[in-house]
């Protein structure tokens, strides 16, 4: 069985290095790595695929930034003669970005049976662009690997077929599980204590400038209560550089460069608080039991909500400053109820498991 995955953004990298270990056991399965270059930054790239043993992708197709249309475009233009020379029996594709709508519609149309990896999640909210792909993504796809009992609620509910639906759990929680040992040694040594550790690159967020100036000003105040650590990604740097920042002398307002995986993952883990528009930043604060502000009026993880340590607080300074001071303080009413279902470090297993028993399958028919 021929399998070609697809990552195209860095949390897909997250995504598919589990998968790609849990399938290179298998003699009767041969992988394909293709990165379409959606997010490509050749340092922290190189940083990312060392740090999570993913082997260099066999193909770049280097399609760069532009609208959410032209990297979609691009990805099937540059996809398309791929899907057409190799003829892969399955296409993987992981998340939400503009890759994975984009790999996902081209396979579909050639007729090649396509996998997803993070199926079934809904925010509810089609402003979003993430949603249009995730609904648009699950509609054309025959393996459908669900991170939550309630993806696969979603996807009833949209009428699909139940024997494409697989709950196998997190693999964005494989990696952590994995990693988290190694990620301790990547601390900085000079770990100030408590701190709050702050990610923001949504457009929603970060190209709203009045907004920018607003949530700056407000963690300049919080602050005076704790070291703010704040990895700017070269969206958000490019919105702080038009805003006009007061941070006055007594702020403790570090703004940082992208870092990677396992320096983050090792922040996160201490943390005392996380501020975050980020959905897979939600999921590993909830396994890892820190506190998360999500700075975002919806989620499409409400299962980090429900069981875990994540809190809502929309566009509202004030409501992010208060539920803020109330964790700093040690006033929250913490929600964690339960590691989620199948957030065990496995769910790659699980994915193999059902790839290889199609595997074994064709290689039925073929005798």
């Amino acid at each position: 069985m021929d399998i070609l995955h697809v990552v195209g953004a860095r949390p897909n990298f997250m995504k598919a290095a589990p998968v790609l270990r849990a399938l290179s056991g298998d003699p009767d399965v041969r992988q394909t790595l293709v990165h379409t270059g959606q997010h490509y930054d050749q340092a922290m790239s190189e940083v990312f695929f060392r740090q999570l043993e993913i082997p260099p992708p066999d193909l770049n197709l280097g399609v760069g930034s532009g609208t959410h249309t032209e990297q979609q475009t691009k990805v099937s233009l540059a996809l398309d003669p791929v899907l057409r020379d190799r003829r892969p029996d399955l296409v993987l594709v992981y998340g939400d970005v503009n890759s994975t709508v984009a790999a996902a519609l081209a396979s579909s149309k050639l007729g090649i049976r396509v996998g997803h990896v993070e199926a079934g999640l809904r925010s509810r909210d089609l402003t979003m662009p993430e949603e249009v792909n995730r609904i648009l993504t699950d509609q054309v796809s025959d393996l459908l690997f669900t991170p939550s009992e309630d993806a696969g609620e979603n996807l009833l509910n949209e009428n699909i077929d139940p024997a494409k639906i697989h709950f196998v759990g997190n693999v964005m929680i494989d990696t952590l599980v994995r990693l988290l040992p190694r990620a301790e040694k990547h601390l900085p040594k000079d770990l100030p204590s408590p701190y709050v550790l702050v990610t923001l690159h949504r457009p929603s967020n970060v190209d709203d400038l009045p907004w920018m100036r607003a949530l700056l000003s407000t963690l300049t105040e919080l602050s005076r209560m704790a070291t703010i650590l704040f990895p700017v990604h070269p969206r958000t740097h490019r919105s702080i550089l038009h805003v006009d920042r007061t941070n006055g002398s007594q702020s403790r307002l570090r703004l940082l460069e992208p870092l990677p995986y396992l320096e983050f993952l090792g922040l996160q883990r201490h943390a005392a608080l996380v501020i975050t528009d980020s959905g897979g930043i939600q999921e590993e604060t909830t396994f890892l039991g820190v506190p998360c502000l999500t700075v975002r009026e919806n989620t499409e993880r409400p299962i980090t909500i429900q069981q875990g340590t994540n809190q809502l607080v929309g566009r509202d300074v004030n409501r992010l400053a208060q539920a803020a001071t109330a964790i700093l303080e040690n006033r929250w009413n913490f929600p964690r109820t339960r590691t989620p279902a199948l957030w065990d470090g496995h769910a790659s297993t699980r994915i193999a498991r059902i790839v290889s028993m199609r595997a074994e399958t064709k290689k039925e028919e073929v005798a």
